[in-house]
């Protein structure tokens, strides 16, 4: 049974680091594919363990009535196993948006560090936290936030490879959140809240071309402008 234990790192009363750890890695891939079953393989390398490892956690999920586990076709989480999973990803996100805006760190690197503080932080001090904050809706990567209650907002997103040529876009969320691709959006200037327009779009050398407000401009392929979703400028 998945009981809810203090380990090292771990806040008082609150599921092991390494429970919420699958938890939460269930949840996004369960995003991935809506109403799918989450298959061994995926759960194993988004964790980077062997299958086995993944199925015998999710096995003892589905024990603790966190997971719905079926032999040789996956696992997606129960009702309660969701509700544990939004609140750590509050967590997680509330942390980031902290790490970037109030202590200043590049929207690069905080992924890696609130990994290790979503699992120590006290309730209270995240209530404190998302008020210093304005209570936020979305973290330094576009990512919604969930409400205390587990709520999250719904926006309409598109891919900005559906875009039309001419289109003026505000960036809304990124997809990608490893260090390197951060980091080459971030010296363009492609951060979430920021308006673009798609100035050219050309299937041939499957690339896209950008032009920031500010008059900066910025090509991308293909494949990184599909981990891009933005929002439409109702006007264009």
């Amino acid at each position: 049974m998945a009981k809810r234990t203090k380990g090292e790192g771990d806040a008082p009363g609150r599921l092991s680091s390494t429970v919420e750890n699958y938890l939460k890695c269930l949840y996004e891939e369960q995003q991935k594919c809506p109403g799918e079953l989450v298959g061994m393989g995926r759960i194993a390398t988004a964790m980077q363990v062997s299958p086995g490892t993944a199925t015998a956690m999710m096995k003892m999920l589905g024990n603790s009535g966190f997971v719905d586990y079926e032999p040789r076709g996956g696992s997606h989480l129960t009702k309660e196993g969701q509700e544990e999973a939004l609140q750590i990803l509050r967590r997680h996100r509330l942390v980031e948006l902290f790490l970037v805006r109030i202590l200043g760190l590049d929207w690069s690197e905080v992924h890696t560090e609130a990994d290790s503080l979503e699992h120590a932080i006290s309730d209270k001090v995240l209530a404190r936290i998302d008020e210093l904050l304005g209570f936020p809706t979305v973290d330094p990567h576009g990512d919604p936030i969930p409400s205390p209650s587990g709520r999250i907002e719904h926006r309409v997103l598109t891919n900005l490879t559906d875009c039309r040529q001419g289109a003026r876009v505000r960036l809304a969320r990124v997809m990608d959140e490893t260090a390197a691709f951060l980091q080459l959006l971030g010296q363009h200037g492609l951060q979430p809240g920021e308006w673009v327009t798609v100035s050219e779009s050309n299937e041939i050398a499957d690339a896209i071309t950008l032009v920031s407000d500010n008059g900066g401009s910025v090509t991308l392929g293909t494949s990184a402008a599909t981990k891009l979703l933005v929002e439409r400028d109702d006007e264009a």
